[in-house]
């Protein structure tokens, strides 16, 4: 072994399967495997035969299609896990012995909390079984791991003592776990290198970690592990597994590739499967990755506070320490939301094809900051309603300066509407419809006075989410002089307004298409000391 190479022992599919609801079937469990593999991890502990016969069929199947290679590439170890009795050993013997390499992985508990209430056994009885056990299964497999359970709340002494009864009955890796993430990663640390130092037969053996994150201190042990002489690490995807989990493998692995100052070590994982990787085992698992999760996490490579943004655009490496391409992730994201500033904003305008000078960035950039206080995410389609609803609409000789709605089950909906028209003389109309939709077009009819048809209403969410930006359009038929059709387009995130706003915006266009009638209308409306009817 390299003394510069750290193993990567991946647990997913049986320490990560231990999570509630986390159960595979022998199917899932053999396509992550294979992903796994393209990964490029070292060990893949494929799951506990002895468990059920479902488990030990799916760890036979792996040591079969996934622990032999077929077409000259590198093949990752298949390992099984097994108490320390012989029932146990021979289960996982025979699931994994069709691999090319095979390992066995026994384990018993030494700290005086489980030997007084769990197994009901002294620490000399405990170091016999060690050695029969460990015995055992060397005679049945040339490598073979062993584990103290529970050693980070052993008497280190002891530990030793049981260390060196299994190196001398032929165990090939010692691994230490912090099975309830008691340690902290100075006293984790100390262990471990205590445990290299006094050991007898240390140098023979190679010494792995297994740290849990109750305390949220699971990467930082095993890191802390690795810095005292440990050369594999027993990690899962995503962290999944009992509890509060397991050591993120993704979070391992990408703390020694970014920091190789630091660590000066090695995997032979390919980076750009850690993304590919997550998601296939959150899918088979149904365990959702939080947001902020590190490496993989939808938020890991995203950005939206504007003084961030500003630093990502002028250079990457202001606000990122690693490539999101280096782990499989397109691209980072900047995320349009209200803490966005101009220049992210100006160059997402850019990205999607919109050259806005000055005046029309100034505007657009202020409707985008007033959607942003009612949305948490500005989508790229938002985006495109918000300019087309402000730049792609027809000359406003009418416009929607405020609009109210009362709806119900008994009531009667009712819409009340401003408009502001030529000369910014304002008019208000109140009118009841069958729903508030239909009350706001009578109303704007009153004000408006332009005869038309409306032969069709669409709605639909731009994007997902209850906060979604709302885009109608309509299409309605004039009625004089001549008949014409035409449309308008509206958006906003209340559907009531941007229904009002594409139904303006076709009337606008016919106002305009109809200069007789607009100056009629005018005359008629808007001539000094005129009244509409109601009072305004």
């Amino acid at each position: 072994m390299d003394n510069n190479y750290v193993r990567i022992f991946d647990t997913t599919l049986r320490d990560g399967e231990q999570s509630p609801g986390a159960s595979l079937d022998a199917a899932e469990k053999l396509e992550i495997a294979r992903q796994l593999a393209r990964l490029g991890v070292d060990i893949i502990e494929a799951g506990f035969p002895a468990a059920s016969p479902g488990d030990a069929d799916a760890v036979r199947r792996i040591s079969q299609e996934v622990g032999n290679s077929r077409d000259g590439s590198r093949t990752p170890i298949i390992a099984g896990l097994a108490r320390a009795n012989k029932p146990d050993i021979n289960t996982a013997w025979e699931s994994v012995r069709h691999a090319a390499h095979p390992r066995i992985h026994t384990f018993l508990a030494t700290s005086d909390i489980h030997l007084k209430y769990k197994l009901k056994m002294t620490r000399e009885q405990v170091i016999e079984r060690v050695r029969e056990a460990v015995s055992y299964a060397r005679s049945l497999c040339e490598d073979i791991e062993f584990s103290p359970e529970d050693a980070g709340r052993s008497d280190p002494e002891y530990l030793c003592d049981v260390l060196e009864v299994a190196i001398k009955a032929g165990a090939t890796t010692l691994n230490i776990p912090d099975t309830v993430g008691y340690t902290t990663p100075e006293e984790f640390g100390a262990l471990i290198d205590g445990l290299i130092k006094n050991t007898p037969g240390a140098d023979k053996v190679t010494w792995s970690v297994h740290c849990h994150d109750d305390l949220g201190m699971a990467t930082a042990n095993t890191l802390a592990g690795v810095k005292a002489g440990a050369r594999q690490v027993e990690v899962t995807m995503n962290g999944i597994g009992e509890r509060a989990g397991n050591t993120s493998l993704e979070e391992v692995v990408m703390a020694l590739h970014t920091r190789p100052a630091v660590f000066g070590l090695q995997t032979n994982i390919d980076t750009t499967q850690i993304a590919r990787t997550s998601r296939l085992v959150s899918n088979y698992t149904s365990i959702p990755v939080q947001p902020n999760k590190a490496i993989v996490g939808a938020n890991a490579f995203a950005h939206e506070a504007g003084i961030h943004q500003d630093g990502m655009l002028k250079h990457q490496m202001t606000y990122e320490i690693m490539r999101p391409e280096t782990v499989g992730v397109a691209q980072s994201n900047l995320v349009l939301g209200k803490h966005s500033g101009r220049h992210a904003f100006q160059t997402r305008m850019k990205e999607m094809g919109y050259q806005l000078d000055e005046k029309d960035l100034n505007q657009a950039f202020h409707r985008f900051k007033e959607l942003a206080d009612k949305k948490k995410v500005v989508t790229d389609a938002d985006l495109s309603a918000l300019i087309a609803d402000e730049f792609y609409q027809p000359p406003e000789i009418f416009a929607l300066e405020d609009i109210q709605v009362t709806c119900g089950r008994h009531g009667m909906p009712t819409a009340t509407v401003m408009l502001r028209g030529p000369n910014d003389q304002k008019s208000v109309h109140a009118a009841v419809g069958t729903g508030p939709v239909d009350a706001a077009y009578k109303a704007i009819d009153a004000i408006v006075q332009a005869p038309n048809t409306l032969l069709e209403f669409s709605v639909h969410a731009v994007t997902e989410g209850i906060d979604a930006l709302g885009e109608v359009t309509v299409r309605l038929q004039s009625h004089e002089p001549e008949p014409r059709v035409l449309g308008g387009h509206g958006a906003d995130v209340d559907i009531i307004v941007a229904s009002a706003k594409a139904y303006l915006a076709a009337l606008n266009k016919l106002v305009a298409g109809n200069r007789d009638a607009a100056a009629l209308y005018l005359k008629q409306v808007f001539a000094e000391g005129s009244n509409n009817g109601n009072g305004t």
